[in-house]
C-alpha cells in the first residue's frame, strides 16, 4: 500500500524537503496567500508525513501519566494535551500531542520519533494492559488553524475570551476517523496554556502571539485523505503548504521538536512548562531537573524571536550562529533554530540563546546556504578553536543583523527563595 500524499499531486504543489518529507512546502508561486488564508482558518495543510501511535488498552492514561511529564491519568473522551518524555538527566527525548477517545490514546509526534516513541513504548509496558502499535502507515493528520474569535472551517469557534467552544459538537467536516465513536481531532494546548502548567515567556497573557495560532489536527485514513485532496483540487477547499504553517508557527513563537530540539534541551528553555508539563503531579523520569530548574535555578538557555534583516527573501539556515552586533566576530552567543519569510512580519526566526545574553543587546545571524545542525552538541573548547581558524582562513561569512524580541525570561525560574543561612 502507498501513503505518498495525494496533495503532492495537486496543480503547483512543491515536495517539501526534511523534515517535512512527503508533503507539499507550497503549491505554487503564492505562498504568502497560502499563509493568510491559514491564518484566517480559510484553508488546510497536509500534515501527513507526522507519526501516529495508537496505545490501546485500560492502563493506558495512568501509565503514559507515569512516564511523562503531563498530568494524564484523568483525561475524559476528546480532551487534548501535549507531552514529554525525558531523559533521566531531564532532556527532552520525545515530544508528542495525545488524545484520547475513550478506548484508546493517540500520539501525534514528528515523522522520524514515530518508530522510537513506539519502540520505547513497547519496552515499557512490563505488566501493565496496554497496547501499543505505530499506525503511521494508515493514518494521517490534517492541519488546519482557527482565528481568535472565529469559527473555523470545521465550525469551531471561541468565546470572547478565547476559550474554544462547542469541540464535542463540531460538525465533522473534514472526515475524522471515529474508530471508537469519537472522531479523532487533536488541538493544540498552546493557544491556551494548560492548569497546572507556568509560562515563562515575558510577555502579559493576553498578548501571547500564541493565542492566534489555535492549531489543530485531524485525523483520517487514506481514503479520506484522497477525498480532501479532492476537494481542494475541486475548488471546494484551499490548501496551504508546511511553508506556511511554519511561518505562523513560528511567529506564535511556539517550539518543534524537528528544529528548536537538541540533545541538551530542557523544556525550561523553550518555555515548554506552558504546555507540556504539569508541576504538581507525582514523580517521572527527569522530574528532578525539571523541579531543580524551575526552583532552584534558572535554564542555561531562552528562546528568543528574531526580526531579521533583509527584503530579499533570503534566510539563514537553522543552526546558524548567533553572535552580538557589537562583536561579530567574538564567540557565538546561540543558534537560530528556525527562519521564515512571514506575510506580515517579513523575515522572522527562533534561536536559543545563553541566557546571559543582554535581553536588549542587537545581534547578528550567520548566512550561510547550511550550518551544523542544531541538534548537535556544544563543541568542546578545542572544537570551538579549530573552528575559529577555520574560519580565519576562509572568507568571512555575510551576517543580518536581528532584532530579540525575549521570549522565555532571563529571570524564570528560581521560584523558591531560600535564606541564605539554610543555603549551603
Amino acid at each position: 500500500m502507498t501513503t505518498e500524499s495525494p496533495f503532492l499531486q495537486l496543480p503547483g504543489a512543491i515536495a517539501a524537503a526534511e523534515p517535512d518529507t512527503g508533503v507539499p512546502v507550497h503549491y505554487g508561486g503564492t505562498p504568502f496567500i497560502e499563509q493568510r488564508e491559514l491564518a484566517r482558518g480559510e484553508a488546510i495543510v497536509d500534515c501527513s508525513h507526522l507519526g501516529i501511535i495508537e496505545v490501546a488498552g485500560e492502563d493506558r492514561l495512568s501509565w503514559i501519566d507515569s512516564l511523562t511529564t503531563q498530568a494524564v491519568a484523568n483525561m475524559q473522551p476528546g480532551d487534548s494535551a501535549e507531552n514529554l518524555l525525558l531523559t533521566p538527566q531531564g532532556r527532552i527525548e520525545h515530544a508528542f500531542g495525545m488524545l484520547d477517545d475513550g478506548s484508546s490514546v493517540w500520539l501525534i509526534t514528528e515523522p522520524d520519533h514515530a518508530a522510537g516513541l513506539a519502540e520505547f513504548l513497547h519496552k515499557m509496558r512490563f505488566r501493565m494492559r496496554v497496547k501499543v502499535t505505530d499506525r503511521s502507515a494508515e493514518l494521517f493528520a490534517i492541519g488546519t488553524v482557527t482565528p481568535r474569535g472565529a469559527a473555523d472551517l470545521g465550525g469551531v469557534a471561541e468565546s470572547e475570551e478565547g476559550e474554544v467552544a462547542n469541540r464535542d459538537s463540531t460538525e465533522n467536516v473534514f472526515g475524522a476517523v471515529s474508530p471508537n465513536g469519537l472522531a479523532l481531532v487533536w488541538h493544540d494546548p498552546w493557544a491556551e496554556g494548560v492548569a497546572g502548567a507556568v509560562s515563562y515567556a515575558a510577555v502579559d497573557p493576553a498578548m501571547h502571539p500564541g493565542r492566534d495560532f489555535a492549531l489543530s489536527l485531524h485525523i483520517v485514513d487514506a481514503p479520506g485523505r484522497e477525498a480532501l485532496a479532492a476537494r481542494v483540487r475541486a475548488g471546494e477547499l484551499k490548501a496551504a503548504g508546511s511553508m506556511a504553517l511554519e511561518a505562523l508557527r513560528i511567529a506564535a513563537w511556539r517550539p518543534r521538536q524537528a528544529f528548536e530540539f537538541d540533545d541538551r534541551v530542557i523544556p525550561h528553555e523553550l518555555d515548554l512548562l506552558r504546555s507540556a508539563v504539569h508541576l504538581n503531579k507525582g514523580c517521572y523520569r527527569g522530574q528532578e531537573t525539571v523541579a531543580k530548574v524551575h526552583n532552584l535555578g534558572h535554564p542555561p538557555r531562552r528562546l528568543v524571536r528574531l526580526d531579521l534583516e533583509g527584503t530579499d527573501g533570503r534566510l539563514p539556515a537553522p543552526g546558524s550562529l548567533v553572535f552580538l552586533a557589537s562583536a561579530p566576530e567574538g564567540r557565538p552567543v546561540g543558534r537560530l533554530t528556525s527562519a521564515a519569510m512571514h506575510y506580515e512580519d517579513g523575515p522572522i526566526g527562533l534561536a536559543l540563546l545563553k541566557r546571559t545574553v543582554d535581553a536588549t543587546a542587537e545581534l547578528v545571524v550567520e548566512l550561510a546556504e547550511t550550518a551544523a545542525p542544531v541538534a548537535d552538541a556544544e563543541p568542546s573548547e578545542q572544537e570551538q578553536v579549530g573552528a575559529a581558524q577555520a574560519e580565519t582562513e576562509a572568507a568571512p561569512a555575510e551576517k543580518l543583523a536581528a532584532v530579540q524580541t525575549v521570549i522565555v525570561s532571563p529571570e524564570s525560574g528560581r521560584t523558591v527563595n531560600i535564606p541564605r543561612n539554610l543555603r549551603r
